[in-house]
């Protein structure tokens, strides 16, 4: 059944009002991670305490997302999109002002607690307004402002040096929060939240929503436990690669702060954003036989990207370096296209949100542990690349986790939407 013209719209007016919280919601997160230099000086902290900054926000926004989850699969993803928006731009603002280590520390949790939110309601709503052959493609869309934002990020070393390096974080938060104030005005208001759902849901949609019964249905569904596998190591492996790129680039390779900000954060995602555009065309094309190509096109990816992983702790080449980065990060992208389209297999609709939450809750918790365990090895001279290396080794499992995952069967599915939760 074709949708009507007005609906098809309005599911692409909503890719791309939240594709620029996107780019907000990773430009403000990274822009810490690219000024190493001018923030440890003015702040007066080492390599550990640095390294605290990135492990405690993932460490909060990973504990933060299952709740996020399940509140955007009950209150409803217009108000936490926008409430998340306005909160984190308040702390990007807070974070220019800081003086000290502990205050710095407090922006970074609330910007973790406030960020944590957005990405469950944001990928959720995504998927209920594009179902079937655009499913992978809105997504991607989507994260493609993760990337813009990444990208932008990178360029947070060369703004340091002209500018200062709090004068990043005042211009962007004061960008959020008027942007946050139109979404409230322009955002589209559905009279229910289920309004949007396409017509072969609609009639679900008088279901009850989730309740705590969610967590317990996702993690007894064998498929959803591998992606979450798959996910905490994912994070173990890329969230110390992208934090600490810039750092290696510079203390280990001798490359400027402004060129490692390019090679790290702004090579990793900029491959990371053309691997979403390779990958959600093939998987859009691929699942119209096959429901695992959601799984199989990430899985292969990481397959593939592992060596490379390896080879950057190996060489000290940097144009080797460079392609291993890009390699990873295509790798990257092939997940972030596929990521939500895979929960959508293997769960109910009504807890997708929570499912998200779920899977950003290992991912970047195990980030924010390896990225800390990175930075004290590093004081202890132990160098990145042994960090990286490790990190190859997640990543070889996590995709040959992904080629376990399959969809669910007709039966189950089922059985799922009848039960009260």
């Amino acid at each position: 059944m074709d949708r009507p013209v007005g609906f098809s719209r309005a599911a692409w007016a909503i890719v791309g009002m939240l594709w620029l919280v996107a780019l907000l919601n990773y430009l403000d997160r990274q822009l810490v991670v690219t000024m190493p230099g001018p923030i440890k000086a003015d702040i007066g902290i080492g390599d550990e305490r640095f390294g605290l900054l990135s492990s405690v926000f993932l460490w909060v926004y990973g504990f933060t997302s299952p709740i996020a989850g399940y509140v955007a699969d009950r209150v409803g993803k217009r108000p936490v999109i926008i409430a998340s928006l306005l909160i984190w731009s308040a702390a990007t603002l807070f974070t220019g002002f800081a003086q000290t280590f502990e205050q710095m520390l407090f922006a970074r949790a609330a910007l973790g607690i406030s960020e944590a939110f957005y990405m469950p309601a944001a990928v959720a709503l995504i998927v209920e307004y594009h179902q079937g052959p655009t499913r992978s493609r809105a997504t991607g869309l989507h994260l493609s402002g993760v990337y813009a934002g990444s990208v932008l990020g990178g360029l947070g070393g060369g703004f340091a040096e002209l500018y200062g390096w709090r004068a990043g974080f005042l211009v962007f938060g004061a960008i959020g929060v008027a942007y946050a104030l139109m979404l409230m005005i322009i955002f589209p208001r559905p009279s229910t939240e289920t309004d949007h759902v396409a017509p072969n849901t609609a009639s679900q949609a008088a279901l009850e929503l989730p309740r705590l019964g969610a967590f317990k249905t996702l993690l007894t569904t064998r498929s959803f436990l591998f992606l979450l596998g798959m996910n905490l190591l994912n994070g173990a492996a890329y969230w110390p690669l992208r934090n600490w790129l810039p750092e290696f680039f510079r203390s280990e390779l001798g490359v400027s702060p402004t060129r490692a900000g390019i090679y790290g954060p702004m090579a990793f995602n900029g491959a990371a954003f053309i691997g979403m555009l390779i990958a959600s065309h093939i998987s859009d094309w691929w699942s119209r036989w096959n429901e695992r190509a959601r799984a199989l096109v990430p899985a292969v990816g990481f397959c593939i990207a592992a060596p490379c992983l390896f080879a950057i702790g190996a060489v000290d080449y940097v144009p080797v370096i460079l392609a291993c980065v890009l390699m990873a990060g295509m790798s990257q992208g092939f997940l972030d296209a596929n990521l939500m389209p895979a929960v959508c297999t293997v769960s109910d609709y009504r807890h997708r949100a929570t499912a998200y939450g779920l899977l950003n809750f290992v991912g970047t918790t195990a980030g924010g542990v390896m990225t800390y365990v990175g930075g004290m090895l590093k004081e202890q001279q132990i160098p990145f690349g042994t960090t990286f290396q490790v990190a190859s080794l997640f990543i070889l499992v996590a995709g040959l986790m992904l080629f376990a995952v399959k969809p669910l069967e007709p039966s189950r599915a089922k059985d799922q939407a009848r039960t009260l939760l």
